[in-house]
């Protein structure tokens, strides 16, 4: 094969439509050679991939499958969306480049994008440039570790019922072990603004559809074993054996925030 493929998966929640992503790069990917590959490693299967979850907020929001523990779910959420991390970026001692909280509430050190986009929709709700950017053109191109979001979007559609529809756009991802929680977390983000457009008019913005692409989405040759583990479980249990909903998860969530100010407590 010559070309990419492109694939198009849709479904009402997080979990049943990053399910349906990760099966379809394995079953319709092409094989190809990464940077990271070790002697004896497999290639990668890799598509190009546009995910709809037609319902963000909508229960089950969580898979059990994701690789990663659901305190680790929290941090991230805490680290992208209040930027619990941001005293780690320092790039001169060898440390961090960036976090996504960063570049989208503080690009170049200066610009709240977040901010804009609530400003402009609030002003303009069908406005065709409420967006936030991530790449630093004069920095990313030569480091190891270069963000995989390039971009989010936002427009506001409807009359009396208005909902905020979201994109965001990534360069690369780990379609098994990153996608999951990046998809958790950036609808979350999509509520934050939505929420905060509200109070500016006064008047309820739902979370609409949310849109998901990833130029290469791809699952590593290196954890194929365990991939196909996964497999198994999809077979072999239904979907509500394979999902949690939120309030499930609400008390470990909880006991990662207290972690977490206790951590900051003691700087």
């Amino acid at each position: 094969m010559h070309n990419i493929p492109v694939i198009t998966v849709k479904g009402k929640n997080i979990p049943e439509a990053w399910e349906k992503a990760v099966i379809a790069v394995w079953e319709n990917g092409i094989d190809v050679r990464t940077e990271y590959d070790r002697d004896g490693d497999p290639p990668s299967k890799d598509c190009t991939m546009i995910i709809e979850v037609e319902e963000p907020m909508s229960e089950p929001r969580i898979h059990r499958a994701f690789p990663g523990g659901l305190e680790d779910l929290e941090m991230y959420r805490q680290e992208v969306i209040c930027g619990i991390h941001d005293h780690r970026i320092k790039p001169e001692e060898g440390k961090w480049c960036y976090t996504y909280h960063e570049r989208l509430f503080n690009y170049k050190g200066r610009i709240d994008q977040i901010d804009y986009i609530v400003r402009k929709l609030s002003q303009v709700a069908h406005s065709r440039r409420a967006q936030a950017i991530t790449w630093y053109a004069d920095v990313d191109p030569t480091v190891d570790d270069a963000p995989c979001l390039q971009r989010a979007w936002g427009r506001i559609v409807g009359t009396e019922t208005l909902a905020l529809n979201m994109n965001t756009h990534w360069r690369s991802r780990d379609g098994y072990k990153a996608a999951f929680m990046n998809m958790f977390v950036m609808t979350d983000l999509q509520k934050l603004i939505a929420q905060r457009i509200s109070d500016n008019i006064v008047h309820e913005v739902r979370v609409g559809r949310y849109v998901d692409i990833s130029d290469s989405f791809h699952i590593y040759g290196s954890y194929y074993d365990e991939f196909r583990g996964f497999l198994k479980t999809v077979k072999n249990r239904s979907f509500e054996e394979r999902t949690w909903r939120t309030e499930f998860a609400e008390p470990i969530f909880e006991e990662a925030r207290e972690r977490l100010k206790a951590e900051v407590s003691k700087k």
